[in-house]
Formats: structure tokens, C-alpha cells, sequence
């Protein structure tokens, strides 16, 4: 099976590990993959913020970076929300309607393609502790994804999965949102933190690596004994020692 990479801009600059780890999953689930390295963002930040014309300039360039008939993966729901649903609305009726509605068709989430294209949910992972799952924004509503990483996680040897009080809620990130309403972005991540230490967990694991930015944030600020963590990096843990890149 033949899978392009995807690495959203912020993972690269800032966690490339989950991107090295999202590679490794994917050549353990016998994927053959791939990765053009003169790829740059989605338009999902310009789009956003109203910016459209930059945001189809951005997207166009996405549009020919990858192949419109081969599985692209990405760690990121956010950023998948973005082509499947965003796309729509800069390039429906266009000169690449055909091609975008290709890719749209062929791009998944890590764990939503894990569990239902490669049918593959054990990786030999181990993880001590007890952890709760957010559901990011873009993953439940935009991706429609809420049991796949569930499935996956239930799997990693040591580890105890605790279902926390409105898991479904926004962070408080949002972007741009997270800048304008300071305030309010930051009650909604002391919530969010606040639901896991309830449940005494160690870690809170994710899919978007954007809500764990912003809880890890406000969980240093604060020297909170929790975690985040991202779900490619917990299904890789305890077998990376053996694999160089």
C-alpha cells in the first residue's frame, strides 16, 4: 500500500518526532511511504482568518504537492478537517474541482486510517500510567473520528484509559481564537486540564497536536503533574530504540 506523508507545518517545526513516529507506524502497518519535502502548508491559518485568496494561493500549491490517487496520511485532524472541508469552499468549481475533490477522497487522519484502511490497531506499544483522550474539534466534528483512537490506545500495554467529563469540548486553542480572547481560551484549557486531574491521569493524549500545545502550555505555566502526549508517540513508545531515521 502506497502512502504519501503529510507533515503539517507546525509539527514540523515544533514536534518533529510525531512526524518521524507517524513514518514509523505507518512502515509497521506495511506501508510503503513516501514524503516530498518541497511541501509547506494546507491554508488552513489564512482561511481562518478571513484571508481566502491566500488561502486558495497556499491550497493550490497543497493541491500539486501530492498525488490525487494515493493515500495521503497526516498527524493531524486539523489539518485533514481543513482539505476535506475547507477545500470546498476555495476550490468547488474551479479548474481543479476534479482534482481536489480526488484528494479529498484519498487524504485521512493517522488513526482513522490505521484502523480503517490499514485494519491494523497493535503496534506492541507500552506506556505506564492512566490517560485520558481528548477529542479535538476537528477530529469529532470536522473528521467525524471519536472511537478509532480509542481502539488504538486500548491496545498499549500498561496503559489505563479513563473517560473524562466533557471530552468532547474544545481546549480553548482554536487558532487565532486562542490570540484575539486570551481569557476565555485560557479558563477553557484550565477546564479541560482540570477534567483530567480529576481522573488522577498522567497523560492527556490527543490526535492534534495544536490542542496539546495550548494544554501543555497552560499545564507548565501552572506545574500541573500531568502530561500531553500525542497519540503517534504513544503507539510508538517502547519500541524506538531499534529504529534509526
Amino acid at each position: 500500500m502506497k502512502v504519501e506523508l503529510f507533515v503539517p507545518c507546525f509539527v514540523d517545526q515544533l514536534y518533529p518526532e510525531t512526524a518521524f513516529n507517524t513514518l514509523r507506524l505507518l512502515e509497521k502497518s506495511g506501508c510503503e511511504v513516501t514524503y516530498n519535502s518541497k511541501q509547506t502548508c494546507c491554508g488552513q491559518p489564512a482561511y481562518n482568518a478571513g484571508y481566502w485568496d491566500e488561502a486558495k494561493e497556499v491550497g493550490t500549491k497543497f493541491l500539486n504537492d501530492f498525488t490525487e490517487n494515493t493515500y495521503v496520511v497526516a498527524p493531524s485532524a486539523s489539518c485533514i478537517g481543513m482539505v476535506k472541508g475547507g477545500f470546498n469552499d476555495l476550490f468547488t468549481n474551479t479548474i481543479v474541482h476534479n482534482k481536489c475533490r480526488s484528494l479529498q477522497s484519498n487524504i485521512w487522519e493517522l488513526s482513522d486510517f490505521l484502523v480503517n484502511v490499514a485494519k491494523k490497531d497493535y503496534f506492541g506499544a507500552e506506556l505506564e500510567g492512566k490517560a485520558v483522550y481528548h477529542d479535538s474539534c476537528s477530529a469529532l466534528r470536522e473528521c467525524k473520528i471519536k472511537d478509532e483512537p480509542r481502539q488504538l490506545l486500548s491496545k498499549v500495554h500498561g496503559l489505563e484509559m479513563i473517560e473524562m467529563e466533557d471530552t468532547d469540548m474544545c481546549c480553548g486553542f482554536g487558532g487565532t481564537f486562542a490570540v484575539k480572547f486570551d481569557a476565555i481560551s485560557s479558563a477553557m484549557a484550565e477546564q479541560k486540564v482540570n477534567h483530567a486531574l480529576a481522573q488522577q491521569a498522567d497523560y492527556i493524549i490527543s490526535t492534534d497536536l495544536s490542542c496539546l500545545l495550548h494544554l501543555q502550555g497552560y499545564i507548565d505555566k501552572n506545574n500541573l503533574p500531568i502530561k500531553t502526549m500525542h497519540i503517534a508517540d504513544v503507539l510508538c513508545n517502547g519500541w524506538l530504540e531499534s529504529t534509526e531515521y
